[in-house]
């Protein structure tokens, strides 16, 4: 998946921030996850309606 995909801003949604589509989970609270240790799968068990190209997104996004 490229992650312009599966990030998407609205002001509408979490203030504008950047949020992995469908959700209101922003790309800040996963790359703040993966920072403080957590693995991609120990976010995809957080989050299960999440799955790994969701995580890999947010870190593409990041770059």
């Amino acid at each position: 998946m490229y992650y312009k995909e599966g990030i998407i801003t609205n002001y509408k949604i979490m203030l504008g921030k950047p949020i992995i589509k469908g959700t209101r989970i922003t790309v800040k609270l996963i790359l703040r996850k993966l920072a403080e240790g957590a693995t991609p799968e120990d976010i995809i068990q957080m989050y299960p309606h999440l799955v790994s190209d969701d995580i890999f997104s947010c870190t593409q996004y990041a770059d």
